[in-house]
């Protein structure tokens, strides 16, 4: 049985199980607490902290983990994603006071002090850049160090900005984009990774049909040519007759979900009736 861990807390928990309870891996713990639990009974899934899980798949403790792309490179280690996610996006930048007068990596004297909780990154994205900077390591709460005067500029995550700004920080450089990933060691064994193909597959099927829906509906015959630009569908729309239905056939098509109230008005503006819209389960183009 192959082993995936899991972030224990937080959001990136939350999203996880969602994710695998859609693709119909159910966690089967003995309680809330359980450090272990079954997956589906496909899998065993151990519940770890997020920055743990790419050091425990890559020494082989675990077979594939799901944590955020920041804390993989972080790590350093010999990963690499099968899956991208979606969920849990960040990024990770550089930022400075507003007063500072610092917009961009070229206004950076050397020896600037950084204070991260990404230590790694960090000193890797100054190299690359030529830059020499002092690395201030924190544990926490690291937009307050250029406001208690331990560090010039901070790097760290963000989503929105918004924390940034409220805290008088301006963004000066953008380092990496973030998401949970599904990982596994670049040097896992051939038959872990062929086991880990059908998780793949079964969970890139249920994100291919977040952001879908199945439309339905009965249209006059004679304006096909106008649905087909309506319902493009992923190879143009299924049109099926109606018993009794004389002028009227069913069309069926897979949809954006984003715009679909305008999908929706578009046929009944051609004489489209009944029609109904679902979500979709699963979808394998």
């Amino acid at each position: 049985m192959l082993r995936l861990a899991i972030p224990n807390k937080g959001r990136l928990n939350d999203d996880t199980r969602s994710l695998l309870a859609d693709a119909g891996l159910e966690i089967r713990a003995a309680s809330d607490r359980a450090l272990v639990a079954s997956l589906g009974g496909e899998f065993e899934a151990i519940f770890v902290r997020a920055q743990d899980i790419p050091e425990l798949v890559a020494d082989g403790s675990a077979d594939a983990g799901i944590t955020g792309w920041d804390l993989v490179q972080e790590s350093d280690r010999g990963l690499e994603s099968m899956l991208d996610l979606g969920f849990g996006r960040c990024r990770l930048v550089v930022a400075a006071r507003d007063e500072s007068g610092i917009r961009s990596i070229d206004d950076l004297a050397d020896g600037t002090r950084v204070a991260t909780v990404f230590p790694r990154v960090t000193a890797r994205f100054f190299a690359e850049r030529g830059k020499r900077v002092t690395l201030v390591p924190v544990s926490g709460a690291v937009e307050v160090a250029p406001h208690l005067g331990i560090a010039d500029v901070i790097l760290d995550l963000t989503s929105s900005g918004s924390t940034l700004r409220v805290n008088g920080l301006r963004e000066i450089a953008t380092v990496l984009e973030s998401t949970a990933q599904l990982v596994v060691a670049r040097d896992a064994r051939a038959e872990r990774r062929a086991g880990l193909e059908e998780l793949v597959g079964a969970l890139r099927s249920v994100l291919a049909a977040r952001d879908q829906r199945y439309v339905m509906a009965n249209v006059p015959r004679a304006k096909l040519d106008e649905v087909r630009k309506i319902l493009p569908g992923i190879s143009g729309p299924t049109v099926i007759d109606v018993l009794n239905g004389g002028e009227k056939v069913a069309v069926h098509a897979v949809c954006p979900a984003q715009g679909i109230y305008r999908t929706v008005n578009a046929l009944k503006g051609i004489g489209g009736e009944g029609i109904l819209v679902t979500r979709i389960e699963r979808l394998l183009a």
